[in-house]
């Protein structure tokens, strides 16, 4: 099937009892068995639940994938990731990266004996000379979150595992989405997704999301989220299956609408400078061009005024673009990074990446692009 296809039926069937075309939301947390360990494929919902499960099938259908997981957020996805090493283990990943991602690494994983490498992900060099002996996971996020930094998937993948073919690589592709860029097919172990955001698409859900083809790696990662217990409820998997059903259309106008502001915000006398991989003088755009079908819906900007004040006065100052948390949804978001999504990250390694008072990230969403840039236009003037 072709993408678009396979957003509305890839790995999906109609219920068996009644014939519904969309999966039961299958509120329930056990099952009845005619003897012990005698039942129907569910015995409880921490191990798998019809809803989730076709959710799941749904994860591993987009992204190319043999197994997907549905997680109570991207963050625990991360989480049943990192539960695959063990103490000394190292991990090379991103000095860009969403803060929650940094959070986790340096202030709970690092205290159990976890070693982290952050580097300059947009040179693939700099990846493979941070790996050692002791190197067992690669982190990626491309495009970055805030700062649009465009990593090489399949370069950085075949010099990883021309090294160490046990190494695992796990790219987070929550910005992308699989519309745009699907990372197994360039020889990745592990992809994740906060669900939360295009997946899911209309600000009404938190989760998470891993897809693998290795059934080994899959089994594993199951015991993980079966023994942890950080899964999915079923009205969230029925919400996030309904999501993906759309993804495709959603993906098509974030992509024209990302494409108009960062154009109109790269011509502003008041911005100083522009991050989309779209734009031809993004330094990463080669290759966002060569991996990704399109660009996508997030843009981040720096004003020319570098005063946190004059950020704030343009966030408190837009009608359509609403100041909040979050990205991906079907309405327009704008973020503050050094006071929202990255402030748990320290103000010297923020400023050593660029993530200064004055940088704005913004989510595309789906209204008219003129509404858009309108509302741009008269917050930049105040």
């Amino acid at each position: 099937m072709k993408f678009n296809t396979k957003v509305i039926h890839g790995g999906q069937q109609h219920e068996k009892a009644t014939g519904a075309v969309m999966t039961p939301i299958f509120q329930t947390s056990t099952y009845a068995q005619s003897s012990p360990g005698a039942h129907k494929g569910f015995e409880y919902s921490r191990g798998a639940n019809p809803t989730r499960s076709a959710l799941e099938n749904a994860f591993a259908s987009i992204e190319n994938g043999t197994r997907g997981f549905a997680f109570a957020s991207g963050l625990s996805a991360i989480d049943a990731v990192l539960r695959l090493l063990k103490p000394g283990d190292e991990v090379v990943t991103g000095n860009d990266l969403y803060g929650g991602t940094y959070r986790m690494f340096t202030r709970l994983f690092q205290k159990y004996g976890l070693k982290f490498h952050f580097v300059d992900i947009t040179k693939t060099e700099n990846i493979t000379n941070a790996i050692s002996a002791k190197t067992k996971l690669v982190w990626l996020e491309t495009p970055t979150n805030p700062l649009m930094n465009i990593a090489d998937i399949e370069a950085i993948t075949k010099a990883v595992k021309n090294k160490d073919a046990a190494i695992l690589v796990a790219v987070d592709n929550t910005f992308a989405t699989p519309y745009l860029q699907r990372p197994l097919d360039m020889g990745v172990d592990i992809v994740m997704h906060s669900a939360t955001k295009y997946l899911g698409g209309h600000s009404d859900l938190v989760m998470g999301a891993l897809i693998v083809k290795d059934e080994n790696l899959a089994k594993e990662l199951h015991f993980i989220q079966f023994a942890a217990g950080a899964i999915a409820g079923p009205m969230d998997a029925f919400l996030a299956l309904r999501g993906i059903k759309t993804l495709h259309v959603r993906m098509q106008r974030h992509c024209e609408n990302g494409r108009a502001v960062a154009d109109f915000l790269n011509k502003h006398s008041k911005v100083e400078k522009v991050y989309y991989p779209g734009l031809e003088d993004h330094p990463n755009h080669e290759i966002a061009s060569k991996q990704m079908d399109d660009y996508g819906g997030m843009v981040s900007f720096r004003l020319k005024n570098e005063k946190r004040e004059a950020a704030l006065r343009f966030l408190e100052s837009t009608t359509i673009f609403t100041l909040a948390e979050s990205l991906g949804g079907v309405e327009s978001l704008s973020n503050h990074p050094i006071t929202m999504t990255h402030a748990s990250m320290p103000e010297e390694e923020r400023l050593k990446i660029g993530i200064t008072n004055s940088l704005i990230r913004l989510s595309v969403g789906l209204e008219s692009v003129d509404d858009l840039i309108a509302d741009l236009e008269q917050a930049l003037e105040k």
